[in-house]
């Protein structure tokens, strides 16, 4: 037999008139771009980033959030005066070289105020939506990757709960426990947990399908392993998102409360409860309310468009 008869199938030829070359002239097709493995694989976290810094409107509403919390966080450093010092003899006085922002009915500070009421505010929004984050997203995990008769009846559960006036709730707990700071962090975050609930749950849907979580369970893995090593860290970006636009509304209900006056208690003080304060005295001293409610309104503006800015970068849609 010809040995050439022999040769690999995959690479015979036709041949072309008998001839074992294509003509010099024929034009051959262009070979297929080479990609580098290394820029291709880019990492999201890494698309992620590039397409937050690309939005402006997102890099400066985080770093006027960013320079919020560190003024409040130096309140202690920065403060021209104690915020509860008072001085009866100066009273509500104008802005002035000496009181920035003027003083209150009190002979108060209002810069010191507005500074120490931050950190009162941050705290508050900060705390209950670690709460509300830590339950939601337990509670979220659980329901979706389990799924069938549990996640019916865990999720019929969260449909209660939304039907409940959760304002009232609060306004509850405060009244008969008392208003101490602790218990206005907790309950808050405890009712705030829902939606933060709803969303993992979404999303755990979705990945317990994926070939990684099948292969876990092929190996072996417990239930909380899955959940804790697999889901979670799958789940992250979605939860800093949503944490990110749960501060203002945790930030404005807590003001709600505090302009009903059963947040906190003086001496201690908020930006809602100078909103109320300055309520009050708004038609003859209106510094008292255009300070509180300036920082207040641009602090929560500003969390708002970083939030969006971020659920924009981590949209799993977009290349």
């Amino acid at each position: 037999m010809d040995p050439a008869t022999m040769a690999n199938p995959c690479d015979h030829k036709p041949r072309d008139g008998g001839a074992h070359h294509q003509p010099a002239s024929h034009h051959q097709p262009d070979a297929a771009p080479h990609h580098n493995p290394v820029e291709s694989a880019v990492s999201p976290w890494r698309r992620s980033r590039e397409r937050f810094f690309a939005n402006r409107g997102g890099v400066a509403a985080g770093l006027f959030v960013l320079a919020i919390f560190v003024l409040c966080a130096a309140a202690p450093l920065i403060a021209p005066f104690p915020f509860e010092a008072q001085d009866l003899s100066l009273g509500p006085a104008a802005p002035s070289w000496e009181h920035w922002l003027g003083t209150d009915v009190l002979g108060r500070d209002v810069l010191s105020r507005l500074l120490y009421g931050g950190q009162i505010s941050l705290k508050i929004g900060i705390v209950a939506t670690a709460v509300s984050c830590v339950i939601g997203v337990f509670y979220g995990l659980v329901a979706g990757y389990f799924g069938g008769v549990a996640d019916s009846a865990m999720m019929r559960i969260v449909d209660i709960l939304y039907a409940l006036p959760f304002t009232l709730f609060v306004i509850l707990l405060t009244v008969v426990f008392g208003q101490d700071l602790w218990l206005i962090y907790v309950a808050i975050g405890a009712i705030s947990w829902l939606t933060m609930a709803r969303i993992v749950r979404s999303r755990a849907q979705e990945l317990r399908t994926q070939p990684f979580i099948e292969a876990a369970i092929c190996m072996g893995q417990t239930a909380p392993k899955i959940l804790l090593r697999h889901l979670f860290p799958n789940v992250l970006g979605t939860v800093i998102v949503y944490a990110t636009l749960t501060v203002p509304g945790i930030m404005l209900l807590e003001a709600f409360i505090s302009f009903l006056g059963l947040g906190v208690k003086p001496p201690m003080t908020s930006w809602g409860l100078m909103i109320k304060e300055g309520t009050d005295a708004m038609a003859d001293y209106p510094w008292l309310l255009i300070a509180p409610g300036a920082a207040f309104a641009g602090t929560l503006f500003a969390l708002n468009v970083f939030g969006d800015a971020l659920r924009d970068a981590f949209d799993p849609k977009k290349s």
